[in-house]
C-alpha cells in the first residue's frame, strides 16, 4: 500500500532503538525524510546510517535529551516544519509509589507528559496552516491497564492522553490528527531489562521470568517492534485522516476490556 506520504518530513523522538527506531524505519520505507533522536550519539548515528541504506531517504541525527528545552530546540532547528511528529521517551523505572519523592514525580511527569505536550505546542499550528499533520504518541498499555510499580509512568501517560484528547478534536478539520499507540510487551531492550529486574525480585532466572511474562499474553509471544512501527506509519498516512483522538492497544490481547 502506498501511504501517500513520500516526501513528507518527520521528527521521531527516542528513535535509535526499540519502538522509536521501528517507527522511524517504517516511515523511511514510506519515503519520509527523518530527524531521529537519542542521547547516545554513536548508537544514533548507526541507526541513521542503517535507515539511509535501507530506504534511501534523508536522515538527520540529533543527539539530545528530548526532555530538555535545549533538546527540543535542537530537534526543531533540524526540522522547523515537520509534517509528522512521533512522541516517544523512556519511562520511569519500576518502583513502589511510596519511594517516589517529589523530584522523581516531577521528572516522570516531565518525561512522559510535559515534553510531548510542549513539542505538540510547537508544531501543531504549522501543520494546521499547511493542511496536513500527523502526531502519534507512543504511550503504554498501562494507560488502560495500570500496573503497580509503574504508577508514575501510568499516571503521566494517562495525563498526556487526556490533555491531548480535546486538542485532537480542535484541529481535526485542518487534516491534523493526534493518536496514541499503547504497546504491551514488545521484544525490546526495555522489556529484557524489566524481565531481569523481575527475575531478581523473585529469585529466578531471567529466562524463566520472561517465559512467565510470555505465557500471560493470549498471543503467547512478545510483540515485534516492526508490528508497532508499521501501525504508526499507517496512522501517519493519507488513508488515516479520519482516525483521531484514539488509543490503539497493541498487546497480543492482554488487555481484557471490551473498550
Amino acid at each position: 500500500m502506498d501511504l501517500g506520504i513520500r516526501g513528507r518530513k518527520a521528527i521521531v523522538c527516542a528513535s535509535s532503538q526499540g519502538l522509536g527506531k521501528a517507527c522511524a524505519s517504517a516511515l523511511g520505507e514510506a519515503g519520509v525524510s527523518l530527524v531521529i533522536n537519542a542521547r547516545n550519539r554513536a548508537q544514533l548515528e548507526s541507526t541513521a546510517e542503517e535507515i539511509r541504506r535501507a530506504s534511501g531517504v534523508e536522515v538527520r541525527a540529533v543527539a539530545a535529551d528530548v526532555s530538555t528545552p535545549e533538546g527540543r530546540q535542537a530537534l526543531l532547528e533540524a526540522c522547523p516544519a515537520p509534517d509528522i511528529l512521533i512522541n516517544n521517551n523512556g519511562g520511569p523505572p519500576f518502583r513502589d509509589f511510596r519511594e517516589l519523592d517529589r523530584e522523581a514525580l516531577l521528572c516522570g511527569v516531565t518525561m512522559n507528559m510535559l515534553t510531548p505536550i510542549e513539542l505538540v505546542q510547537r508544531v501543531i499550528d504549522g501543520m494546521a496552516a499547511r493542511g496536513f499533520g500527523r502526531i502519534v504518541n507512543i504511550t503504554s498499555q498501562s494507560v488502560k491497564m495500570p500496573l503497580a510499580g509503574l504508577d508514575l509512568s501510568s499516571g503521566a501517560r494517562s495525563g498526556l492522553t487526556a490533555f491531548l484528547a480535546g486538542v485532537a478534536r480542535s484541529v481535526a478539520d485542518k487534516n491534523v490528527t493526534i493518536n496514541n499507540l499503547l504497546p504491551g510487551s514488545f521484544d525490546t531492550a526495555r522489556l529484557h531489562a524489566g524481565a531481569a529486574a523481575a527475575a531478581r525480585r523473585s529469585g529466578v532466572a531471567e529466562s524463566a521470568a520472561a517465559d512467565r511474562m510470555r505465557r500471560e499474553i493470549p498471543a503467547k509471544r512478545f510483540g515485534s517492534p516492526p508490528e508497532l512501527g508499521y501501525t504508526c506509519a499507517f496512522l501517519c498516512s493519507v488513508h488515516a485522516g479520519y482516525i483521531t483522538g484514539q488509543n490503539i492497544v497493541l498487546d497480543g490481547g492482554e488487555y481484557p476490556g471490551t473498550f
